[in-house]
């Protein structure tokens, strides 16, 4: 590529960011590290009615998080800020004014209640009310008024709008890496306002500016503003800029493959759909995910990289990314395939850093960190990270390790505790007591020898055993547990379950 890459990331700080939303931020991140170029944050304000408190900054957090810097934006600086759309409203203006002196624009006077009335009337008919080229002489504006007229509504204060003259009876041909070539009739387009009588553009102005003057190489952003392109085509060919080249990324479908995914479907899921929580709804961070699972997961929602390979570090996805591999398609969320991806990282996690992700859940449960040791800890998580998706199963997994069972599983209780297992497990703490070294192959060639030396069956002993030091016939093998958490521990366990039992 001949001009350097620069793409930006430009949500609204109306609330939480939806994956969707975050899948976007690494799309262009991905595409300006591949070509060695700028990724740019640009908060998009000027619709300051819905503007929510805190937006911005759960904007930077969550990229943060995931590991997406941005080297331009807001408090970071750069040579094209101000990065907030808000800091920037004076030079929009001028550019409105361009448009009208040029032709390619107008001002209208129209009342909220008059286009109320034409667009009931036209429902009334089974009809669509558009504001173009078909009516726009019969409404109230700078190409119907005489310029006088025009002048004594302005000088009045009277409340307007510029609106954009859409061509008539003209086949525009628009190219997108995704959705390949694009032909649309213009007649079909309305004449969208620009600016406001607040003195503040609406999107499609400011966003063609901003990206104008910020050097923007691609737009890289979702489906749902695909209806924007024709218009800012119009845009860019009204101020005779070069236009960028454009890239519409698929929806995130809900699981059942129908329609877009949404908080709701989290709720009635029990899967998050916002990176990081936002008031009552639980984010990827706060339920346990790694980044990196995020990061990997939300690449392959409308992008594949044409081989079997599925973990991707973000060094990797880097290398191999590239948007003529997205999908035109909708990508269908799986929750769990999310959760078999963050089962993946964590299994490549070391067992110090998880134990220092543990450590919080065991104090949490009332266990005290100086009785339980960092090594302990990491010991017991080498023997059951394998069946673990979160850090949090660790406790479920594991917690018999750091608390002796007072209940005992009762289908396996009903079904391995005989008669005469009490008397074995009794004679079995004899043959415990015994062993010096009480390392996991030296208590297992013992208590091997012993049941063969007794001519028991391996099921008479071995399941009541597992049952007396686990409570449950789960956990990994058993030996390798009774060795972690010692003779005497064993042999207290074993007295307990003889006891109650």
């Amino acid at each position: 590529m001949n001009k350097e890459v620069r793409v930006r990331f430009a949500p609204s700080p109306t609330g939480p960011l939806h994956i969707g939303g975050l899948r976007t931020a690494l799309f262009n991140y991905l595409f300006a590290k591949k070509h060695g170029g700028k990724f740019v944050l640009r908060i998009e304000d000027t619709d300051q009615s819905r503007y929510v408190e805190g937006a911005e900054n759960y904007i930077k957090e969550t990229l943060a998080w995931s590991n997406i810097p941005y080297d331009e934006g807001p408090e970071k600086g750069g040579n094209y800020g101000p990065y907030r759309q808000s800091e920037r409203h004076n030079l929009y203006g001028q550019y409105a004014e361009q448009l009208i002196a040029s032709g390619n624009a107008y001002y209208a006077f129209d009342t909220p209640e008059t286009l109320d009335f034409y667009r009931k009337d036209h429902e009334t008919k089974g009809k669509t009310f558009i504001y173009n080229w078909h009516n726009r002489l019969k409404l109230k504006n700078s190409l119907s008024l005489s310029p006088e007229e025009v002048q004594q509504r302005m000088q009045a204060g009277e409340a307007y709008v510029i609106r954009f003259k859409s061509p008539q009876d003209k086949q525009l041909l628009l190219k997108d890496i995704v959705r390949g070539e694009i032909t649309i009739d213009t007649n079909i387009l309305d004449d969208k306002i620009l600016f406001k009588s607040d003195g503040m553009p609406t999107y499609h102005l400011a966003n063609v500016v901003d990206d104008h003057l910020m050097e923007i190489s691609h737009v890289i952003r979702g489906e749902e503003w695909l209806p924007s392109l024709a218009l800012h085509h119009l845009l860019y060919e009204a101020f005779s800029w070069e236009k960028p080249v454009f890239a519409h990324l698929p929806l995130i479908l809900k699981p059942t493959g129908k329609g877009k995914l949404s908080k709701r479907d989290g709720e009635k899921g029990g899967f998050p759909v916002f990176p990081l929580s936002w008031e009552d709804a639980v984010g990827y961070r706060e339920a346990g995910y790694f980044p990196e699972a995020v990061v990997n997961f939300l690449a392959f929602l409308g992008w594949n990289p044409g081989t079997e390979q599925e973990l991707f570090t973000m060094e990797t996805l880097v290398t191999h990314f590239s948007l003529e591999r997205v999908n035109k398609s909708g990508a269908r969320f799986d929750p769990e395939k999310t959760n078999w991806y963050n089962h993946q990282w964590l299994q490549q996690k070391g067992n110090r850093e998880l134990t220092q992700l543990f450590m919080p859940v065991l104090e949490g449960k009332g266990l005290i960190p100086s009785v339980i040791t960092h090594e302990f800890v990491e010991k017991v998580i080498s023997l059951i990270k394998e069946r673990a998706n979160f850090v949090k199963d660790f406790w479920e997994l594991g917690s018999y390790f750091f608390v002796s069972p007072t209940t005992y599983a009762e289908k396996a209780r009903k079904k391995q505790w005989k008669e005469d297992t009490a008397d074995i497990m009794q004679q079995l703490t004899v043959v415990l007591q015994s062993i010096d070294d009480f390392s996991s192959i030296s208590v297992e060639t013992s208590i091997k020898n012993w049941i063969g030396e007794q001519e028991f069956s391996f099921g008479k002993v071995m399941p009541p055993l597992r049952l007396s030091v686990v409570g449950d016939l789960k956990g990994p093998h058993l030996f390798d547990i009774m060795a972690l958490i010692g003779q005497q521990e064993c042999l207290k366990r074993i007295r307990n379950a003889i006891s109650v039992l």
